[in-house]
């Protein structure tokens, strides 16, 4: 798609004023903001004001830039093209507010630094709120922002509660001291500290008098918050999204932000109603679950397409997965574009066979972390995996440690330690033990020595000293006396194995083929349409397909969504 639609132009050429577009999936969302990123920025002209681009993703944020760099050659010397900002909504906030200013709000006298919520010393009772059950920590504290009031809650086995606000408000003073904050606590210091701080929002607001939210569906009340600030002191704000992709309810995103923005004044309302992607047996399916009338732009091709359904046993994954890939082949599908997805991390995790279930506390998050390195080739998780897992070993490690080690950093002893971790974590052959070794005893002894050894060598040269009992951390407790993953695994272990991931993961992408792995409940959500988050995130999983779409629901429950299913244009799979 080379040319841009009558109504993506009408979004482009729009007057330098808020925008609400409403927009299917597979609309060409990207390219029309991209689009509208140059014109705005021509528009501004010699104007020492900024246009930031916003969305919700690391992918989708390479993906603007790599956009925007090419178009914005076209641009004249005086449209001051570099005076753009492509980043995460998250990202924009944390370099702009959290790290730069929050600060004074947090009454510490560090640069604040986010928290994994995996340290140690969020485990002290200094860091844990009392709630119905037993007390919690800090970590798992979320709030949302309700008539302009933060209101602190958790969430336990799915349910939701509400948790005291001076309780919660004193928590968050106490670890802001410390300079940490969490994700959701990053958005609410960063709320208070421009409340508190009206210069700051101002000079804000006068430095980005133009923002554009990608993905605007996503929007969580707290994020809402901040924006409502920003357009109070100034800036033109335009959201562009799709309701019917509104999948973080839990996070606060209703997606009514973006549904009614339109209706403020001096807001105008665009659509974008043709689906690139997809071809026209799988628009109509999409339709028929929203209720929209998008038109697909491709056409049917000779070779298999469509929505299929299909039913499987909880014991009969593999063989499930051998089937859709079958199809994938008749269907012309590229493996490393297709993907089968799940409702949940843990049975997406089950099917990528990527956790180790052996070992017991830091031995078995060792563990893990060799599987996904030697297994899943995924060095990241890994080395995230070992981070936490070695700072857990030390005696009194300071706080942030983690993230100093896991975050790119411009300070040279936090680039000299995430070196060394990685180097551990990379090399079987002196750092973390390679998974094919016998576990209780290969594996586990070359373990014990090998971190006894990182240990020694990080109080020599960072003065981090390790703590007390370390043959007692690292117990051989829960270890099979097998290899952690089979020779079989590891031969099978290729880069071209087919992608398995969360619905949550595979956002925003286009994917040749999709095998959605439902549950009855999950079945049925897709089928009763959008109007809850569970039919949403079935409706995500539905149109991330170009081509070939299975739903496989389980077997005890064919019979009785078997009607429906058929009624809302799939067709079964039979043999």
């Amino acid at each position: 798609m080379s040319y841009l639609t009558p109504e993506q132009q009408n979004v482009v050429d729009a007057p330098m004023v808020p925008l609400c577009v409403i927009a299917c999936a597979g609309s060409g969302k990207t390219k029309t903001a991209v689009h509208r990123l140059v014109r705005m920025r021509r528009n501004l002209g010699a104007s020492r004001g900024r246009v930031a681009l916003l969305s919700f993703s690391n992918v989708a944020v390479d993906t603007f830039r790599k956009a925007y760099a090419d178009l914005a050659n076209g641009l004249p010397s005086s449209a001051g093209q570099s005076r753009v900002d492509i980043d995460t909504l998250d990202g924009f906030i944390t370099t702009h507010i959290v790290r730069s200013h929050s600060h004074r709000s947090m009454k510490t006298e560090r640069a604040p630094f986010l928290v994994t919520g995996d340290e140690a010393f969020l485990e002290n009772a200094n860091f844990k709120f009392p709630t119905s059950s037993f007390p919690r920590s800090i970590k798992a504290l979320k709030l949302s922002v309700e008539n302009g009031k933060a209101v602190f809650f958790h969430e336990f086995n799915e349910q939701k509660e509400t948790v005291d606000a001076s309780i919660a408000r004193n928590l968050i003073a106490r670890l802001g001291r410390t300079g940490a904050y969490t994700h959701d606590l990053g958005r609410y210091w960063a709320y208070r500290t421009l409340k508190e701080q009206p210069k700051l929002l101002a000079a804000l607001a006068r430095r980005y008098p133009h923002l554009v939210i990608d993905e605007a569906q996503d929007i969580g009340s707290v994020h809402q918050a901040i924006l409502e600030l920003l357009i109070g002191a100034g800036s033109c704000v335009t959201l562009i999204g799709d309701p019917n992709q509104g999948i973080y309810e839990f996070a606060g995103a209703d997606g009514k932000f973006l549904t009614n923005y339109h209706q403020r004044e001096g807001v105008q309302l665009h659509s974008l109603e043709k689906n690139f992607r997809s071809l026209p047996g799988l628009v109509d399916v999409a339709n028929g679950l929203c209720n929209r009338r998008d038109k697909p732009e491709r056409l049917a091709p000779d070779t298999l397409h469509g929505a299929f359904f299909t039913s499987y046993k909880h014991d009969q994954y593999s063989q499930l997965i051998t089937r859709f890939q079958e199809a994938m082949s008749a269907a012309g599908a590229n493996i490393k574009r297709s993907a089968v997805l799940c409702r949940a991390k843990k049975l997406a995790g089950t099917l990528r066979g990527d956790e180790a279930s052996v070992g017991q506390g830091l031995v078995k998050a060792f563990a893990a972390a060799a599987v996904l390195r030697d297994r899943r080739k995924d060095f990241l998780g890994a080395f995230h995996r070992v981070a936490i897992a070695v700072v857990a070993l030390l005696d009194k490690a300071p706080p942030g440690l983690v993230h100093q080690i896991t975050q790119p950093s411009s300070d040279p002893i936090g680039r000299e330690l995430r070196k060394v971790i990685w180097a551990f974590t990379r090399d079987p052959a002196t750092g973390l033990p390679s998974s094919s070794l016998v576990a209780d005893t290969q594996w586990h002894t070359q373990l014990l020595a090998r971190v006894r050894a990182l240990l020694n060598g990080l109080e020599t040269r960072f003065n981090l000293k390790q703590g007390a009992n370390l043959g007692n951390k690292l117990a051989n407790k829960k270890l099979p006396n097998v290899p952690l993953a089979s020779t079989k695994d590891l031969e099978n272990s290729d880069a071209t194995n087919l992608r398995i991931d969360t619905v949550h993961k595979a956002k925003g992408e286009s994917l040749d083929a999709v095998l959605y792995i439902t549950t009855k409940q999950h079945a049925l959500a897709l089928l009763n349409g959008v109007r809850t988050e569970d039919g949403r995130i079935g409706y995500v999983a539905a149109t991330r397909a170009r081509d070939l779409l299975w739903v496989a629901v389980p077997h005890s429950a064919l019979k009785e969504l078997k009607p429906t299913l058929v009624a809302k244009g799939f067709k079964e799979i039979v043999g």
